[in-house]
């Protein structure tokens, strides 16, 4: 049987994963003398797992998280808040799949950011779209792209997408155009997708950064009840790396 004109199909139909395997299997005697049926297994095998890790990649572009962080890289301590039972809860991403907020709180470098963006990149292992925002970022976004005339498209993607990551909030306070658009980002999400929101600011100070008492209460209503909440305690941790790192300026 000549094998390069099947090698050839089979990149032209982009099944990749299973031309690379079988042009492997060209040199295994063992594999060679396997029923047919198993060849074929492992053929679908491969491309299943090459099509999975081209997926994560493609999320994981996408997301634009700020940290390469991962659950199994989190330090699980409950003297810092993060309690292991419920951060693997959170990591399993079902709270996702309900479309519900984790609202995550704690002093600067206590590791909002990285745990934020472990979860976001638990939630592309499982086949689920995140990104990645500062809040200033978002609503900068927001306003270039009303200018440009990419508004709808914008926040379309937004809307679409599984899980959207707010981290920084409560640096500066919303000025008015700021809070009808974060309350439209939100409205969008409410019920129907996931937000994880990250904030130096204590729980009950989040009200008043938004500086209209009606928009306050509206952005919130969407975002603190029944919410997953996490308070992370102790001092920075970027007070326990090495000197030859490089110096940190940007809030975690």
């Amino acid at each position: 049987m000549l094998v390069e004109p099947t090698l050839a199909r089979l990149r032209e139909l982009r099944l990749t994963g299973m031309a690379a395997a079988l042009e492997e299997q060209q040199g295994i005697p063992d594999v060679q003398s396997l029923p047919f049926e198993d060849r074929l297994a492992l053929l679908v095998e491969r491309e299943a797992t090459v099509r999975e890790d081209r997926r994560l990649t493609r999320l994981l572009r996408q997301a634009k998280l700020r940290l390469p962080a991962s659950v199994e890289d989190l330090h699980l301590h409950s003297a810092r808040g993060l309690d292991r039972s419920v951060v693997l809860r959170l990591a399993g991403c079902d709270w996702i799949r309900r479309h519900q907020v984790v609202l995550i709180h704690g002093a600067t470098g206590t590791g909002k950011t990285f745990l934020a963006c472990a979860l976001a990149q638990a939630a592309c292992r499982q086949g689920l779209s995140s990104r990645y925002f500062r809040l200033s970022w978002l609503l900068e976004g927001i306003a270039l792209a009303r200018g440009d005339g990419s508004y709808p498209k914008f926040m379309d993607r937004l809307q679409k997408t599984d899980l959207l990551v707010l981290d920084d909030y409560g640096l500066a306070a919303l000025e008015e155009r700021q809070r009808l658009d974060l309350l439209e980002v939100l409205e969008d999400r409410a019920g129907r997708r996931a937000t994880l929101v990250a904030s130096q600011l204590p729980l009950e100070h989040w009200h008043q950064i938004v500086g209209d008492a009606t928009l306050a209460d509206a952005i919130l209503d969407r975002l603190v009840h029944h919410a997953h909440r996490i308070t992370l305690k102790g001092e920075s941790m970027r007070r326990n790396k090495p000197d030859s790192d490089p110096p940190q300026t940007a809030t975690a």
